[in-house]
């Protein structure tokens, strides 16, 4: 039966943790802002996404757009797709939703889909956790996923990082005897120190060495922020790799920012497992980069001040509730963005002049 639904409910038990043997290809990715009115071609991400059997996507902004992107993918592979996705969640005024998505054929929903009540209030978007299993072996697998907060500095993210051993230690009680999996976009490389307390744990993560989000120079990539955290004792694991979509789709990295994501998912095999992504024609016939040489602070759209050094969704609202602007200094108004911030935006070039 079709699946697509929004849940929040909580379950919890007790239980261990078990070898896994399943057979699956399972994915995470950030997809940047799924669902806002950014141009965004579901017809590439579902070209991408079909490589894998279950996807853990995080910055989904409206529900809608998975629903199509389930369509999409569905009209691509002539199989039956679903997907569940999480209330919004954020502290802030910026606010996003994690969304599971999964082959039918090959992975069934069990129990638990659960938004961690997050008791010392340390996260500032609480992770998502469902329990899936595999439907041709019945191994189970369960599945957190999480968007770490970039914030200022490194700092920053450090709390939320280290706060992952107590998800880790409380999965066991939501999903008995269940293999564990930390998947999501941590803006932290798997090599800092803060990641010691789950490492501790018996954790570790599937990709150890080169970078998960596009640079704006053509091919080139930098840091490793997105992983998937397992434990091999528990989990036969026999593959991963960073899907580095730009090339699967023909295109260049200023358009795959634009119209897929700034960020290339990553996965891991199961078992007998392989993965299917595959190179393809571009899907869409508009693959040229944006007409548009500069952002314009009095007109452009919340993604696209995203793009600006220092910004981000938050500010970016707070650049648009301001307007209108005369000149790139006035920023330092935007709270957040202090003289350093704001040179940094305007030496970076990408701002149209202001008459």
């Amino acid at each position: 039966m079709k699946m697509t639904r929004t849940l929040t409910a909580v379950a919890v038990s007790l239980g261990m943790v078990q070898a896994a043997q399943a057979d699956i290809t399972i994915g995470s990715w950030n997809l940047k802002h799924l669902g806002w009115n950014n141009d965004k071609s579901l017809a590439d991400v579902a070209a991408v996404a079909q490589g894998a059997d279950l996807w853990a996507l995080q910055e989904v902004m409206d529900e809608a757009a998975v629903t199509q992107l389930e369509q999409e993918l569905e009209q691509q592979t002539g199989e039956s797709w679903s997907s569940m996705t999480s209330h919004e969640v954020g502290r802030s005024s910026y606010q996003e939703s994690y969304t599971y998505l999964w082959r039918d054929a090959a992975v069934a929903y069990t129990q638990g889909a659960v938004v961690y009540l997050d008791p010392g209030n340390i996260f500032a978007r609480e992770p998502f956790l469902a329990e899936f299993r595999d439907i041709e072996s019945g191994q189970e697998v369960a599945l957190a996923t999480v968007h770490i907060v970039y914030g200022d500095n490194q700092d920053d993210r450090t709390p939320e990082i280290r706060e992952l051993e107590a998800i880790w230690n409380w999965m066991p009680e939501v999903y008995p005897d269940t293999p564990r999996i930390i998947a999501g976009d941590y803006n932290l490389a798997p090599d800092h120190s803060a990641w010691q307390s789950l490492r501790d744990q018996g954790a570790q993560p599937a990709i150890t060495s080169g970078a998960t989000t596009l640079s704006k120079s053509d091919g080139d990539y930098a840091n490793l922020y997105d992983n998937l955290w397992f434990d091999e004792t528990a989990l036969d694991v026999t593959g991963s790799s960073i899907v580095r979509f730009p090339e699967l789709l023909g295109m260049d990295h200023e358009t795959a920012r634009d119209v897929v994501s700034d960020h290339a998912p990553i996965y891991i095999t199961l078992g007998d497992a392989s993965p299917g992504f595959v190179s393809v024609a571009p899907a869409s016939d508009d693959v040229a980069g944006s007409a548009n040489d500069c952002i314009d602070l009095n007109t452009a759209s919340v993604s696209q001040l995203d793009e600006l050094p220092n910004v981000g969704p938050a500010r970016a609202q707070d650049i648009i509730d301001g307007r209108t602007w005369e000149s790139v200094d006035e920023l330092v108004q935007v709270d957040g963005i202090g003289p350093a911030r704001m040179e940094e935006i305007r030496d970076s070039g990408q701002v149209c002049s202001l008459t």
